[in-house]
């Protein structure tokens, strides 16, 4: 098709050009429509997302452009680009060119916390904002959280899709076999274990084995370790204690004042922890997860501060983000859980630097050995925000040796995985849930493009601020996330004037 006609050739050079300027300017508009009928938190019973880059959660290169059709609330099909004119009858038209697709990021390690005047939507909104569709909570309010995610379900709520694993607390064999069996028919997704003896582990491991039921377990300085979740069929490994506790030769070396409770005493010593761990102990046990199928949840970014504690309370998002409820809560403070940092030390935190080279290269050798790594946040404590924190643990991924395709596959492919959801979720395929991300920026280059805070880029010789979430599509469910970035902000300025 020739888009000059004779009639150009003849004109004077700059009427030549400004003709050209405008029959390229229409054309490319013709090819890639702007947005059409999308709004705010709607669900459409088709949706096309146009001329996108694609990076799946399979741990493959980015590939595209494609468009991407979703009906309800799944991924009909991925085509390549068709010209506007396929679409003039569509209705519903995302236009992702310089953009890039991913599926929505799950989220495997958080608490749903109801505090003071801080609203469960503060958490929910900074969630999507960053792009995540799925959490899966480890420890909250059941009865509240139960009713939330039947209101997630339902597409009543704008939330994440809510996973439940209830902890267990029993001390005693028959009350904790008990506990499982009713937090099944309360319907949980899972369950989650801590602080447990080896006879307690072992009865409520053997009732959720029985009932098909994961097992999340956050293991202490406590008499399991991982060993025994090798031997019980744990599902994860929250954190980082348990592991490098199994590979002691004897007991850490504690002074005799250590008290476990005092969280300023816990924190301190577990920056020696990982250096004393026997490496040839340490290597035993990570095959030995490998080999009985228990992921590892590392959650590098909730104990940051402990590393740098100047760079966890200054954090550049704070200002306008940061409730003050939960800024608050994190001021030191022998009654809230961790917010332990009073007489924190220059030596506290060159321990820590240390802690974490060991941390991120176990991590990463347990990985290379085919071990299932996930990635959680766990934030509401130790001066970590919700959702931010999430971007940030991926961000310490890559710190630890990952390539950023195998941390974008760690949040998504990975953690659908470790929920037992592979099947319909995490992935960007055909007949698959329609949980999806658009970014303004490619991640493989820059992970701080999934911030809502973008970065700050050059362009054509001019600052600009570039990068973030600008849609998160759950469910089929769209949600323009600037929106809900500036309601979050909102929220915060109006709790700051109250």
């Amino acid at each position: 098709m020739n888009l000059i006609s004779p009639k150009l050739h003849k004109m004077r050079p700059a009427k030549f050009l400004t003709s050209l300027f405008l029959i390229v300017f229409i054309s490319s508009n013709y090819l890639y429509p702007q947005n059409k009928g999308i709004e705010n938190a709607q669900r459409y019973d088709r949706l096309i997302i146009k001329n996108v880059m694609i990076v799946d959660g399979k741990g493959t290169p980015m590939k595209g452009p494609n468009d991407v059709i979703i009906e309800n609330n799944r991924i009909a099909a991925i085509t390549s680009v068709k010209s506007a004119s396929a679409y003039t009858d569509e209705q519903h038209i995302i236009d992702g060119k310089g953009m890039y697709l991913l599926p929505g990021l799950i989220n495997n390690h958080v608490h749903i916390h109801q505090r003071g005047d801080c609203p469960l939507d503060y958490l929910y909104k900074l969630w999507l904002a960053c792009g995540i569709t799925t959490v899966r909570d480890v420890g909250s309010d059941v009865e509240m959280t139960l009713a939330e995610r039947q209101k997630s379900d339902a597409g009543t709520l704008t939330a994440p899709r809510i996973f439940i694993y209830m902890v267990v607390r029993a001390n005693e064999v028959n009350a904790a076999r008990e506990q499982v069996r009713q937090f099944n028919k309360m319907g949980a997704d899972g369950i989650k274990i801590f602080g447990m003896d080896k006879d307690i582990m072992q009865a409520t491991l053997d009732e959720c084995n029985a009932l098909g039921l994961k097992v999340a377990h956050h293991v202490g300085v406590e008499e399991t370790d991982a060993r025994d979740d090798i031997e019980h069929g744990v599902a994860t490994i929250e954190h980082w204690y348990g592991i490098p506790d199994a590979a002691l030769l004897g007991s850490q070396n504690f002074p005799y004042w250590y008290n476990y409770n005092n969280e300023n005493d816990r924190f301190k010593w577990a920056g020696s922890l990982w250096k004393e761990a026997d490496p040839d102990q340490l290597n035993d046990i990570l095959q030995g997860m490998v080999e009985s199928n228990v992921a590892w949840i590392p959650t590098f970014a909730i104990y940051e501060a402990n590393r740098d504690l100047q760079r966890a309370q200054t954090q550049p998002w704070f200002e306008e983000y940061l409730h003050p409820t939960l800024a608050g809560y994190f001021s030191p403070s022998q009654q809230n859980h961790g917010s332990y940092h009073w007489n924190w030390t220059t030596s506290d935190e060159i321990n820590w630097k240390e802690n974490y080279r060991i941390w991120m290269k176990s991590v990463k050798e347990f990985a290379n050995m085919g071990g299932l790594v996930g990635a959680g946040e766990d934030a509401g404590f130790i001066y970590m925000m919700y959702g931010f924190t999430y971007l940030r643990e991926l961000e310490l991924q890559q710190e630890a040796g990952f390539h950023p395709i195998d941390v974008i596959m760690n949040a998504t492919g990975n953690n659908a995985r470790i929920l037992g959801v592979e099947d319909h979720l995490g992935r960007i395929r055909p007949g698959f849930l329609a949980d999806l991300i658009l970014v303004d920026g490619n991640p493989l280059e820059n992970l701080k493009y999934l911030y809502p805070t973008g970065i700050t880029a050059l362009v054509d010789g001019k600052i600009v601020n570039k990068g973030g979430v600008k849609w998160t599509i759950k469910d089929g469910i769209v949600y323009d996330a600037v929106q809900l970035s500036e309601e979050v902000k909102q929220m915060v300025a109006t709790a700051k004037n109250e």
